[in-house]
């Protein structure tokens, strides 16, 4: 999966709504060995959201099929766009030579992701998912805990993302449409569950409720998904746009002590409020003492108890240094499109879960 080309290699981005303009373009534009050459986006105001912070010397393009007809110009495609365009881009652009990324869910069922991935392996090219989650500070700390043996032997693992946003925003996001594969079940939910078979492996069985309950709103706006892993640990994961009263983004409980972790990652705060990684940003990723979380056993964190652990800083930006190390010098792909079909099993069975009442068997 590796290139003849030499860095920088030249990044067309499609799509530069909130995914594109926050995350995607800055991360690229600050990885060694990457240049936004193009952005896809035939919206005036978008394309001059863009030459303001990358410079006049960007391209832009109306239709990604203005890519397809100069390929040998581009070496990677980032596709950022809504969701219902992730599988028919990404083929067209690995059918035109070129490697991919794409930002999650890959696709609406996990046979389209497999789908896509036999396909870039039969063209000999990188395709990989923004799966930015696998490097949020919590993640990384817990992570680290782990690897230590910090906890003992897990046996429940409990995440939570969750919002207080009982106004509908309006969008595709929010259609119930099920060409638009909207809902939080995929959207955040693709975070929660990737989070939780890359810490605790495979599942082997699928629990999950779910619920509209904004009024006016069409697709799932909180939902709760129980997976047993083959392992023996169970995680708990709950995705929310309706909680009034926030719950700890991780409590995680061993055989001999717990991990409870308030609060979220600061990096999409940062990138929203315009704040780039590198070299003018020494403490990216950090947070404050008063966010870490604790470990302990048999003591409330909420009153001081447990030990107060450092919370490692998050790290956006190792994910496409991780994919200009992959094209440029045959490094390993950070989140395999495989990958991302494994977590695609678990949300198709927790839809089918919520809407007929049963736990599945995978």
């Amino acid at each position: 999966m590796t290139t003849s080309r030499t860095a920088p290699l030249r990044v067309a981005l499609v799509g530069y709504g909130l995914a594109g303009s926050v995350f995607h373009a800055p991360l690229v534009a600050a990885t060694e060995g990457l240049t936004l050459d193009t952005v896809v986006t035939s919206n005036p105001e978008r394309q001059a959201q863009a030459r303001a912070e990358f410079g006049d010397g960007i391209r832009f393009a109306d239709s990604p099929d203005a890519l397809w007809d100069r390929a040998g110009e581009l070496d990677l495609v980032v596709i950022a766009s809504p969701n219902k365009t992730h599988v028919p881009l990404a083929t067209a652009a690995l059918e035109a030579g070129l490697p991919v990324v794409v930002d999650k869910p890959v696709a609406g069922t996990a046979a389209e992701a497999r789908a896509l991935a036999h396909l870039a392996e039969k063209q000999g090219l990188l395709l990989s998912v923004f799966q930015n989650r696998r490097w949020d500070n919590d993640f990384r700390t817990l992570q680290s805990l782990l690897a230590a043996g910090e906890l003992g032997e897990v046996q429940r693992f409990e995440s939570r993302y969750e919002r207080w946003r009982p106004a509908l925003k309006g969008g595709w996001r929010e259609s119930g449409a099920p060409e638009e594969i909207g809902g939080l079940l995929y959207d955040l939910g693709s975070h929660v569950v990737d989070q939780a078979l890359t810490l605790f492996g495979p599942a082997a069985s699928v629990y999950a409720e779910s619920d509209v309950r904004r009024p006016g709103a069409q697709a799932d706006d909180d939902t709760f998904i129980a997976v047993t892993h083959r392992s023996g640990v169970r995680s708990h994961l709950y995705v929310s746009a309706t909680t009034a009263q926030l719950g700890p983004r991780f409590r995680v409980l061993g055989s001999s002590a717990g991990y409870v972790k308030y609060g979220l990652d600061p990096q999409e705060a940062a990138l929203r409020e315009g704040v780039r990684p590198g070299a003018g940003t020494p403490e990216w990723g950090e947070e404050p003492e008063a966010l870490w979380g604790r470990l302990g056993a048999g003591e409330s964190p909420l009153t001081g108890g447990g030990t107060p652990v450092r919370t490692l800083p998050g790290d956006y930006p190792a994910y496409y240094s991780a994919i200009a190390a992959a094209l440029l010098d045959g490094g390993p792909n950070p989140v395999p499109a495989a990958e991302a079909a494994a977590a695609l099993d678990v949300l198709e069975a927790a839809r089918r879960s919520a809407s007929d009442g049963v736990v599945v068997t995978l």
